[in-house]
């Protein structure tokens, strides 16, 4: 990363930090979160996301991922390997279910929907974060083969083991409620947002044209739909 990319995080964003949006994921689980909850994180991985660390604010935090690394998540309380289409855990085990960056890669989202409402509790709460298919980075990303993405984020120093094939499914306001309707949800809020321009910040050539389009799309609330990161709050009835 050049001096200055790093010039223009200090002036033009000084309020986003590194790994801003999972920032804002965690504001929202702090919001629901009560000492004696208990958490599933659906698609757990690794444990790479430190804000994704919620162990001794709630009773019990298990992950459940089909990558064997989340057996060795150093933020989880139980972790099991398994599939988000048959989720290994009893009807009515949890109050909050938080999934993050997931959705893109789901071949059949009302199927998932409907595994999280089967074991979130009466009232419990589905917190997403995914991104926004509407966004420029994602029609480039679906207009573009897996080997790609490889490519790209090597130069984003992200690694392959984190990089998945995807496909879009459930990635839009519209879908988000059609699912969550569809499968017994109260939909209790849908964000969109964009901040920094983190995919363009390989330059300052492309920083700042990351830079226009963010301004041009929080400018208003009719182009809300353009924005990258969709966070979504989902209630069982």
């Amino acid at each position: 990363m050049s001096k200055l990319v790093k010039i223009f995080d200090k002036y033009l964003y000084p309020d986003f930090q590194d790994n801003w949006d999972n920032n804002f994921l965690r504001d929202r689980v702090i919001k629901y979160m009560r000492p004696n909850n208990k958490i599933l994180d659906l698609g757990a991985g690794a444990g790479i996301v430190e804000q994704l660390n919620f162990k001794g604010l709630a009773s019990c935090i298990c992950g459940v991922d089909i990558d064997t690394r989340v057996l060795d998540n150093p933020y989880l309380d139980e972790a099991k390997v398994g599939r988000a289409e048959s989720i290994p855990y009893e009807d009515n085990s949890f109050d909050i279910v938080i999934s993050i960056n997931v959705l893109e890669h789901l071949s059949d989202p009302e199927k998932i929907f409907k595994e999280v409402h089967r074991i979130l509790k009466k009232d419990g709460v589905f917190i997403v974060k995914t991104p926004n298919k509407y966004h420029y980075v994602k029609i480039l990303a679906s207009l573009t083969p897996h080997w790609f993405h490889l490519y790209y984020n090597r130069i984003r120093r992200r690694t392959e083991k984190n990089t998945f094939p995807t496909l879009y499914k459930a990635n839009s306001k519209k879908k988000i409620i059609y699912y969550g309707e569809s499968t017994g949800f109260k939909v209790e809020s849908i964000e969109i947002i964009e901040g920094r321009p983190e995919y363009l910040r390989i330059s300052w050539p492309t920083y700042l044209l990351g830079t226009i389009y963010e301004k041009i799309v929080n400018s208003t609330e009719f182009l809300h739909h353009f924005r990258v990161v969709i966070l979504a709050c989902l209630r069982k009835k």
